[in-house]
């Protein structure tokens, strides 16, 4: 029913039907980069947008005050919740929808606006709304990890009015491939 991959002490139940990164031990590589980027220091509200099966809210979730996790696919959404308890992790929340539907004004304001937001989408990137959104939500940071360069810089380009790049991270994470996995961190800036 599920394979169990295991990082800095957290336990990850991956279903067949919820995403994990396939080359294990450069996820830890990733998600260590990914919560040195986020820069956490206990009191953030951090949102974990297409979130998997919430190993990145996991994750980071020691060093923040409130990680909410939003994925489309249910039984992933499932799996984060099962793997909240079994780590033993009580400062997240998990919701599962589709992201153009579900993150929006009434749910930021039913769950907080967001102090930093990590987005770790699929390969064909946000949708523009989403990304209206994130920009609408004015985040300090956002730590935007993804595995095409180009769907990533499309949707870079549609911040670039309040946010600037200010740290820029690729990761093998297929070797031998022309692929990577790249984290860029942006910052709002002070007059948008």
């Amino acid at each position: 029913a599920y394979i169990t991959e295991k990082m800095e002490g957290l336990q990850f139940r991956i279903t067949p039907k919820s995403f994990y990164q396939t080359n294990s031990a450069q996820a830890y590589t990733l998600y260590q980069k990914v919560r040195e980027f986020a820069s956490l220091n206990g009191t953030e509200l951090v949102y974990d947008l297409y979130t998997g099966l919430g190993t990145i809210a996991h994750f980071v979730a020691r060093s923040a005050k409130k990680v909410v996790g939003i994925e489309a696919v249910p039984e992933a959404i499932e799996a984060a919740r099962e793997n909240a308890v079994l780590n033993g992790i009580n400062n997240v929340a998990f919701f599962a929808g589709d992201m153009k539907d579900l993150f929006d004004q009434d749910f930021l304001k039913a769950h907080g606006m967001p102090d930093v937001i990590i987005a770790d989408p699929p390969r064909d990137g946000m949708h523009k709304d989403v990304v209206a959104r994130i920009v609408a939500a004015a985040p300090s940071r956002i730590v935007y990890v993804s595995c095409n360069s180009a769907t990533q810089a499309r949707d870079l380009e549609l911040m670039k009015e309040r946010y600037e790049v200010v740290r820029v991270q690729p990761v093998d994470m297929f070797p031998q491939t022309h692929h990577v996995e790249n984290i860029v961190l942006l910052k709002r800036r002070n007059n948008p």
